[in-house]
């Protein structure tokens, strides 16, 4: 894309040249567009080497350039490091990783735009389990892989030496290589970028080396199409509040009804990515994050008196008020139940009996979320 705009500019220049002179500049002009054209199939086809240098990176205070195991090395504790003016659509992105035994995280960070972005990270000290490596968009600063289940794979990482992680990106999609074996595909990039910066993540200490990257224009691929019909009880719509820093005591139904709602859409799933349209207090910091919560309506209209099942699932935390009561309480949070409990979300996980009155019933439910996914997904049977 950089060159791209290179070879516009300097394609414009050289048309106001002509312009002004055609006769003599008649003789120039071909042999340098036919140069600038062999440029750019070069550039799209060709894998351009990064160094592991401070004029190539920005990168946190605390991040080390080095010479190891005979490589220009990036040493990246915790946080993101990007690439200098450079800006990514298309293509294939890799990068070797030292391996680590210790509890650490390392991936790629791409189609970065302020605090939105899609990453791909392995977790090092998770070789041979399910979830070896993970997908999330980052939406507002905040990850997200609790509300993806779907993208995560059991891997095999190497115990010495280093583990080279690699991505082909093409519009919407992704496939992902560890060790040079697919392991896992996404079908459907959460944040809708289709350009942004690319770069590094780590959670605790990782070293990185060998960075490259392949532009390559877009391959049109048929769309996968879903042949299961939408669930036509999933509510797709929901009212949801600012966030606002989390005080149990400070909670008054009332109040719910003095708020300003915004509406917003739910993925086909029923799931709605909370973080993706509001930012918190307090984001980026994992289980240091301060909770932030938001209150999410939604309006069930019933011709008579009857009962409905309420379906549903949450992340981290939920209180489920039914016409001005609150019936459900619940916690879904990261370890919350045991040291291996994730607090992925399932839309069949909690259930209740609705008694809906003649005419207009009220659900509002506060979700509370500390890190890793805020997410509310529910249906009415």
């Amino acid at each position: 894309m950089y060159l791209h705009n290179f070879i516009g500019k300097r394609l414009a220049l050289i048309e106001r040249l002509i312009f002004k002179n055609k006769k003599n500049m008649k003789n120039l002009i071909y042999p340098f567009i036919a140069f600038l054209s062999c440029q750019l199939v070069f550039s799209q086809n060709s894998s351009v080497k990064i160094d592991m240098t401070n004029s190539n990176w920005n990168v946190p205070k605390d991040a080390l350039f080095e010479r190891f195991d005979n490589r220009n090395t990036l040493v990246l504790n915790s946080g993101r490091a990007t690439i200098k003016n450079l800006k990514f659509t298309n293509g294939t992105i890799s990068v070797d990783v030292y391996s680590n035994s210790v509890r650490s995280f390392a991936g790629i960070s791409f189609r970065k735009q302020n605090s939105n972005l899609e990453e791909v990270y392995m977790r090092m000290h998770k070789s041979n389990q399910v979830d070896a490596i993970q997908y999330t968009p980052i939406f507002n600063n905040e990850s997200n892989w609790q509300l993806f289940r779907e993208y995560q794979a059991q891997v095999s990482f190497k115990n010495t030496g280093w583990n080279t992680l690699r991505i082909e990106v093409n519009n919407k999609n992704a496939d992902v290589f560890v060790n040079e074996e697919k392991v896992m595909s996404i079908e459907h990039l959460r944040t809708n970028h289709s350009i942004g910066e690319i770069g590094l993540f780590a959670l605790f200490s990782n070293k990185f080396s060998n960075f490259k990257v392949t532009h390559k224009e877009e391959v049109e691929n048929p769309e996968k199409r879903n042949n299961n019909p939408i669930n036509p009880n999933i509510i797709t719509k929901w009212g949801i509040t600012k966030a606002r820093p989390y005080k149990e005591e400070e909670l008054c139904f009332n109040d719910f009804l003095k708020e300003t709602y915004m509406t917003v859409k739910t993925e086909e799933s029923g799931l709605l990515p909370i973080s993706k349209y509001l930012k918190k207090s307090s984001s980026g910091n994992f289980e240091k994050n301060i909770e932030n919560y938001t209150i999410v309506t939604t309006t069930v209209h019933a011709n008579k008196k009857e009962t409905k099942l309420f379906s549903f699932d949450y992340s981290d935390k939920i209180i489920v008020y039914f016409n001005g009561k609150a019936i459900f309480q619940g916690n879904n949070a990261f370890r919350a139940k045991g040291v291996q409990y994730m607090g992925h979300m399932d839309i069949n996980t909690n259930k209740i009996y609705l008694p809906l009155e003649k005419g207009v019933n009220k659900i509002h439910c506060v979700v509370i979320d500390k890190a890793n996914g805020w997410g509310i997904m529910a249906k009415l049977e």
